[in-house]
């Protein structure tokens, strides 16, 4: 199990109701979100970062929220590149926290 999985959510959900949950798998995990929910919400409800930088092996989490920035860029197990915080999970989507070599 990775480490980042072990850690404490960044996102805690409040209230949801009416929204069908689907599932999709991080690093080989299979995890739940909620249909509607953008790849950085899924993710971050589920552990403390979106993936590690591919310059110095930091935590990144995002920074804008608003798709401007690019530091919240999650891939895809085929090597689709996403910016998670505008980009709509999919049922069944694979995603990677890190790359080797970088992306």
């Amino acid at each position: 199990m990775s480490e980042a999985l072990e850690s404490p959510a960044l996102f805690q959900r409040l209230g949801e109701s009416g929204r069908e949950p689907i599932s999709f798998t991080l690093d080989g995990q299979l995890l739940q979100a909620l249909q509607g929910d953008t790849i950085m919400t899924a993710v971050l409800t589920q552990q403390s970062q979106l993936r590690q930088s591919e310059f110095s092996a930091s935590a990144r989490a995002g920074f804008c929220l608003m798709g401007a920035c690019q530091d919240c860029w999650i891939v895809s197990e085929s090597g689709q590149r996403y910016r998670s915080c505008s980009t709509l999970l999919v049922p069944g989507m694979r995603l990677l926290t890190q790359v080797e070599g970088g992306a």
